[in-house]
């Protein structure tokens, strides 16, 4: 079931159009990669989801029902931009960001604990937001951002700022608010990171939905029957001609399989030619390749 559906969204800004008539399903206990160049209209999109904007024409759904304010209790955003009072002090900040998501005073205080006894930074609760580093007010970003226990979690490059151990540690934390049954919106420019965490992806340019469905079968739509052959030994002077090699390394073929072959031939190839294979493996494009291929595709 989908937690969130977007129905022909489309937004102007004076004669820009914005966002183009998209439609995309956000499903539960999810991880959703919404991708895009600078100023596609991912953030515009973002942001109609969260009320900060209204949409000109098109409907949203929350849970197949119209989004209307009650909604807003359900979603945490967390913008690419933080929005964190550099004077106050990380406990107060933390407390008072909880009460306006409607947490009671109890309440907000034992989450805020929970929170920084769980990122082991319980000694920040005294500090200035001013004295942290940028990767440590990302940290407190996010608990503001999770302190509510939202059902739809927005996070807008969610790692900026982070050395890979706090990388891995906010990696950790989306994949048990997804296990618990959080769907999340992973907004990135890393396409490693999409890879790594998302099963299923948008990708936006010029406003319009170029791209969209689980990773796995993206990558299966855009493969060119490539492989990668791992061998140790000699080679036989004719393999080019009868394996279509692509590039030859020092222990590696990079091999095509024309349309109507099967790759055992190529394993049959090797084994009568007594060739001795190590690895044997089909070569995927990266969601990398797609993204530049299909924004490229698009634009022209």
């Amino acid at each position: 079931m989908s937690i969130l559906s977007l129905q022909n969204i489309t937004k102007h800004f004076g004669e820009k159009k914005a966002n183009d008539n998209i439609s995309l399903e956000v499903k539960e206990h999810s991880i959703f990669g919404l991708l895009g160049p600078n100023g596609a209209g991912k953030t515009t999109l973002i942001r109609i989801i969260t009320s900060i904007f209204f949409p000109d024409s098109g409907s949203i759904f929350i849970n197949g029902e119209p989004l209307n304010r009650a909604h807003h209790e359900i979603i945490g955003y967390m913008p690419e931009e933080r929005g964190l009072y550099k004077k106050m002090k990380v406990g107060e900040h933390l407390i008072y960001l909880a009460r306006l998501k409607n947490l009671s005073k109890k309440e907000a205080k034992s989450r805020v604990s929970f929170w920084l006894e769980k990122f082991k930074i319980t000694d920040w609760y005294e500090k200035r937001v001013e004295e942290l580093s940028k990767g440590m007010q990302q940290k407190v970003q996010f608990i503001a951002t999770v302190i509510n226990d939202p059902k739809l979690l927005i996070l807008d490059e969610p790692f900026s700022g982070l050395d890979p151990i706090n990388t891995n540690l906010l990696k950790d934390e989306i994949q048990e608010l997804k296990n618990k049954g959080t769907a999340i919106i992973f907004s990135t420019h890393r396409m490693e990171q999409v890879e790594e965490i998302c099963e299923d992806i948008a990708l936006i340019n010029n406003g319009k939905n170029i791209l969209n469905g689980p990773v796995k079968e993206i990558k299966d739509r855009f493969k060119e029957n490539i492989f990668s052959i791992i061998f140790s030994g000699e080679l036989p002077a004719q393999i080019n001609g009868q394996l279509n090699v692509v590039e030859r390394k020092f222990n590696e073929l990079i091999i095509k399989i024309e349309s109507g072959h099967s790759p055992n031939e190529a394993l049959k190839y090797c084994i009568e030619n007594k060739i001795e294979v190590h690895g044997f493996n089909e070569i995927l494009p990266s969601i990398n390749e797609i993204f530049i291929k299909e924004v490229g595709r698009s634009n022209e």
